[in-house]
């Protein structure tokens, strides 16, 4: 045993550590004096409410049957599973159609079967932000706005291959897009767009007190409409022109690039797995995405702020890109600001980031390269606007294949790089023997008590590193998540300064815990580095 650690007091205590477990009032009362018991913002970082770098890891949890009335998919035992598994957020969804099934009246059923799941958060120390979620914009086509709010001029409704195909395909879709941000008058009078933010409003005063919930993402995968018609064309050019330069040949006809495109797509990616070749593709689309974010996006973001300020100054806007931005796009989102035009200090992205093998078969065949640039771009937007970053979704890896196991590990590790949050994208409860579920049981730096600097887990040697400043006026310590207590290696830990005490600490019923550092009271430089390990297995079991 190292004598950096012989001078360590272990304490093994079980239960769950003190991280600032959140509340769950759900007083409606506006407070601007209980700032101190929400998650705020210092920069590009989360901070927690005893004044610590937060990192929020964790998943996505929507239901979107409108049968179950949008519930019922989840209970309590689920939430004690993510708090093992190291879960210290979840992205919950809530959908239009069950908050507003007729204009201006609002589920209050719905909306206590939201109240019981930010409960069952609560009572295992993790954080919500909630999501409205849409796919192909309304339940008319997949799930998001009611019935009432599709307003489609009665354009036709078109279906691809893939779901998502219909963002690009369908009339009806692009145009119920395109009356939600004309903000065309719903059948009481009243604006589509308007009975949106309204809604917004009506959310953040409920919880408005609630410092379980760390805010508010305002539209899933906002989609411009109409105008993407002018971005298959262009995509379509820039990939004639790759083709041109590596082949010399004459530039094929755009029937012949639609059906390489729907037909022979595994071949396309394979050709656009460097990631110059695929900057130069999707650079071309940069203009007339970034004239919908410019403008229509950012002004609809401003809009619902300034509804939600309105009621509640204690939780976050969670803005998001386009739906094209997801695939490395260049973001061009403007500032959201406060009444006096300075930048709203509660504003976090909540960006997406998915290669092109999303939802086909190819999952494992994804590109590095592009991957990599996607996430370069997202941090790029990140740190114009001087915001922090959390990867709303990202993997969608259905399946239990090994071969998927270096994809997530991949994403974990550009995550990691970047000092992004993220939540990971899981519709319905594959998760629970996913073969890549190791991989999301990272050890990472919960709460650290200073500026953050940098961490780095990797997932084949088992070996975790971080680094931080510690600030003399934080005396909560640091905590760091451990897959699996029983795994750490306990010689190869080393902390510097050196520490007179640290406690590991177990996660009620599960194998998992966590490092908690106390704080030296100085300035000063510190890291710790172990290694967890690998021949034991890291998948934690839960007990019931």
């Amino acid at each position: 045993m190292k004598s950096t650690f012989k001078k360590l007091l272990i304490v093994i205590i079980g239960g769950f550590i003190s991280i600032s477990i959140p509340s769950c009032d759900s007083s409606k009362t506006v407070s601007n004096k209980s700032l101190a018991r929400f998650v705020s913002i210092k920069g590009q970082k989360f901070i927690d409410p005893k004044g610590r770098d937060l990192i929020l890891h964790g998943i996505n949890v929507v239901n979107k049957d409108p049968e179950t009335n949008y519930l019922g998919h989840v209970g309590p035992e689920d939430f004690a599973k993510f708090k093992a598994w190291g879960f210290n957020v979840v992205r919950l969804g809530i959908i239009w159609d069950g908050l507003e099934h007729e204009p201006g009246i609002y589920n209050e059923e719905y909306l206590k079967g939201i109240d019981e799941m930010i409960q069952w958060a609560a009572d295992n120390g993790i954080y919500v932000f909630l999501d409205m979620h849409q796919d192909l914009y309304s339940v008319e086509f997949s799930d998001g706005a009611p019935k009432w709010a599709t307003i489609t001029d009665d354009q036709p409704h078109q279906t691809g291959e893939i779901w998502s195909d219909s963002y690009l395909i369908s009339p009806a879709v692009q145009t119920a897009f395109d009356n939600f941000w004309k903000n065309t008058t719903a059948p009481d009078g009243i604006g589509i767009q308007d009975h949106y933010t309204n809604l917004w409003k009506h959310i953040a005063e409920r919880y408005a007190n609630n410092s379980t919930v760390v805010g508010f993402d305002i539209m899933n995968e906002p989609f411009m409409g109409s105008g993407a018609n002018n971005i298959m064309p262009l995509l379509l050019e820039g990939y004639a022109r790759i083709l041109v330069e590596k082949t010399g040949q004459a530039p094929p006809s755009a029937e012949e690039l639609m059906y390489m495109w729907s037909a022979e797509r595994l071949k396309v990616l394979e050709t656009l797995s460097e990631k110059e070749v695929y900057k130069n593709m999707i650079d071309a689309i940069y203009e007339v995405n970034a004239e919908f974010e410019k403008g229509p996006l950012t002004a609809f973001f401003q809009k619902s702020r300034d509804a939600i300020r309105e009621v509640n100054n204690n939780h976050i806007i969670f803005t998001e890109h386009s739906y094209f931005t997801n695939m490395g796009v260049t973001g061009a989102l403007g500032e959201i600001v406060d009444e006096d035009g300075k930048k709203d200090p509660l504003v976090a992205y909540a960006a997406h980031g998915y290669d092109l093998v999303v939802d086909t078969e190819a999952l494992a065949l994804g590109s590095n390269d592009r991957v990599e640039l996607i996430f370069e771009r997202i941090a790029e937007t990140g740190k114009r606007l001087d915001i922090p970053v959390l990867i709303g979704e990202w993997g969608a890896l259905h399946g239990k294949s090994p071969d998927l196991v270096p994809v997530a590990g991949f994403l974990m590790s550009e995550f990691n790089k970047h000092g992004f949050s993220d939540t990971f994208w899981a519709y319905g409860k594959f998760l629970n023997d996913a073969s890549f579920l190791s991989v999301l049981q990272k050890p990472y730096p919960v709460a650290t008590s200073g500026n953050l600097k940098a961490y780095n887990y990797d997932f084949d040697q088992g070996e975790f590193t971080c680094e931080w400043i510690e600030k003399s006026n934080l005396p909560a310590p640091t905590v760091i998540y451990i897959p699996n207590v029983e795994n750490l290696n306990k010689d190869d830990l080393v902390i510097s300064p050196e520490a007179e005490s640290i406690i590991i600490e177990n996660i009620e019923n599960s194998g998992a815990g966590y490092i908690k550092i106390p704080t030296t009271g100085k300035a000063v430089q510190r890291s710790i580095k172990f290694r967890i390990n690998k021949d034991v297995g890291q998948v934690i079991s839960f007990v019931n």
